[in-house]
């Protein structure tokens, strides 16, 4: 390493520091989210001319119009999914696989879905070069779920969704404690929803408003209800040069 990857490297794990310090003084208080975020180097999620950004609490553009989530927004979803050391976790929204990375210090297994396969290529290769084994990705309908991995213990959406597809529900260990995180709503705005198996029941509660890009598929938004609104949207906020 030369001096100058040296200084950079230096940098970067400073501002990781930084960023955790951050999120501490937010409220996020779960010692083993944070040391997850402290352990996954988000440089490696984004993109080489942002890797500066990495550490700034902020969504990141990637390709295919989809960004890198808030870590503020990780961290909240993490701690909502409430993941334990034995949980299966399907992720439906692989996007950078930076959130798949972070679900793999605490589960013992990750299996994510991504719709468009540039990504889910992508992402993968990145896992697998920091030797997180512990993470599957698949390109497909997320919609639909994965059920040739199921059961899982958690499911995490990480996409807006009209409603929680029925068919994920069914992709759940039948067990007390089994729980779904997604941000449930429209276009304009959607509520961070927990969905928890209590017997035969799930009970629903919200934590937070927030703001995603649309999730695709066949229970997901069709692409004339999303397209030219999120194309715009992302141009506005991400294109070069504007």
């Amino acid at each position: 390493m030369n001096p100058r990857q040296s200084l950079e490297m230096d940098e970067l794990h400073e501002n990781r520091s930084r960023l955790l310090t951050s999120l501490q003084d937010r409220g996020v208080a779960d010692t083993t989210v944070l040391n997850a975020l402290l352990a996954v180097p988000r440089e490696e999620f984004v993109a080489p001319e942002l890797r500066q950004l990495a550490y700034d609490d902020n969504a990141l553009p990637i390709a295919a119009g989809q960004t890198i989530s808030q870590p503020t927004i990780v961290a909240m979803m993490t701690t909502a999914l409430a993941v334990e050391q034995a949980s299966r976790v399907l992720e439906i929204g692989t996007g950078s696989g930076y959130h798949a990375a972070v679900l793999a210090q605490i589960a013992e297994a990750v299996v994510s879905i991504e719709r468009h396969p540039e990504l889910a290529s992508r992402a993968q290769a990145i896992l697998k070069r920091l030797e997180m084994n512990n993470v599957e990705v698949h390109a497909g309908d997320g919609s639909q779920g994965w059920p040739a991995s199921a059961p899982y213990d958690r499911i995490l959406i990480t996409a807006a969704a009209p409603s929680v597809p029925n068919r994920l529900l069914n992709q759940f260990r039948p067990a007390d404690g089994s729980r779904l995180v997604a941000p449930i709503g429209d276009q304009a705005l959607q509520h961070m929803t927990i969905i928890e198996r209590s017997g035969v029941k799930w009970i629903k509660r919200v934590v937070g408003q927030v703001r995603f890009v649309p999730l695709r598929g066949e229970a997901g938004w069709s692409d004339s209800e999303w397209t030219d609104q999120w194309k715009s949207e992302w141009d506005r906020r991400w294109k070069p040069g504007t």
